[in-house]
């Protein structure tokens, strides 16, 4: 599996995949494919971008020619499949291009390599990379296992589902070999500003409110994304056929702990008065279908393959916040333009008093 092909390569979990797989394995091409929507971007694999074994292919997973010509120009041996919408909020405005990416997208790539591998499967490998929100919502007790119901409840988890049954269905129905893995809420450098921990940190360096929906009282399993990508890797290269691992960090904080810890550590950061950024929360409607606690239980992952988180929360969140404050370059291009569109659009013209 010397050959691969890594989907959404550019995004956010997808850059943090490509980069260790370019730098661990000289010997292996790796192909990064990403459309560059909003969230892709190739500012996120600067450092890579010059490696012999690094090859960049803009593109759709929706394009079923293109692919084809990919798996043959490239004799791709190997997919890991990240490309995915995957923000809740945008999939509740605008589901169907959800259903575009999420599940047309993901056939359309289980057909490019069903149908470049012609049957011969041998040293052949598709990974699908999903979340533990196909799962549902939880109560007070109890975590998520491989063997927990699906039970999605927005646009965005339902469509991830989907592509999860369309995967085992290739592998149940043509022999396709796969794996899938559900990954609890990641954190860490590179992340797009539409999602709470990014998104706070801005907001706090730059003086504007910090949305918080409801009363800050959902729970998410937090993972730190290079543990994240050390996990994909390891699935990839040791996992067993037809089967799925839950991916998590064993680190539950409601959303209003978290900020506060945001917060308080920015106040370090930043050289303010203790408990002066937490002045900028402020609470909004709750989001429909508000999902109230995720939580991974990875114990699978960890018996069998033997991978476990590397830092605490308190750790990645502090490499986090480092990362922001040092790459302020990046943060502004991202910000501009459409987002500030959408986030008018999504919690409307804040004020820290709100």
């Amino acid at each position: 599996m010397n050959n691969i092909l890594v989907t959404g390569g550019a995004g956010f979990i997808g850059s943090h995949v490509v980069r260790r797989l370019v730098k661990k394995y000289p010997e292996h091409n790796i192909v990064s494919y990403d459309k560059l929507t909003y969230a892709g971007n190739l500012e996120n694999l600067a450092d890579v971008k010059d490696a012999p074994n690094y090859h960049f292919v803009k593109g759709d997973i929706c394009d079923g020619e293109l692919l084809q010509q990919v798996f043959a120009d490239r004799r791709i041996t190997g997919v890991l499949h990240l490309a995915a919408e995957s923000h809740v909020d945008r999939s509740i405005v605008n589901p169907m291009e959800f259903i575009r990416t999420n599940i047309v997208g993901t056939v359309t790539l289980l057909n490019a390599a069903k149908n470049a591998w012609k049957d011969d499967f041998a040293e052949k490998r598709f990974y699908h990379i999903s979340t533990d929100e196909v799962y549902g919502s939880l109560g007070a007790a109890g975590f998520f296992t491989e063997d927990t119901r699906y039970d999605p409840h927005s646009p965005y988890s339902a469509s991830k589902a989907s592509s999860d049954h369309l995967v085992r269905a290739y592998h149940d129905t043509y022999g396709l070999p796969v794996v899938i893995t559900n990954c609890s809420n990641n954190y860490g450098p590179n992340h797009f500003p539409e999602k709470l921990i990014p998104l706070a940190i801005n907001n706090i360096k730059t003086g504007k409110p910090i949305p918080i929906y409801g009363k800050g009282e959902n729970i998410r399993d937090w993972l730190y994304v290079e543990d994240h990508a050390a996990a994909i890797d390891l699935v990839f290269h040791k996992g067993k056929n037809g089967e799925t691992y839950n991916i998590g960090g064993h680190n539950e904080w409601t959303n209003i702990a978290l900020i506060r810890l945001l917060c308080s550590l920015m106040d370090k950061k930043l050289g303010r008065q203790e408990g002066q950024s937490a002045k900028q929360i402020t609470f909004v409607t709750d989001r429909a279908g508000h999902d109230l606690r995720y939580a991974i239980d990875a114990s699978k992952i960890q018996r069998e393959l033997g991978w476990t988180p590397s830092v605490t929360f308190e750790q990645g969140l502090e490499k986090t916040v480092d990362w922001y404050l040092a790459n302020q370059a990046w943060l502004e291009h991202v910000v501009s333009g459409e987002y500030e569109k959408y986030y008018e659009k999504q919690y409307g013209k804040l004020s820290a008093e709100n």
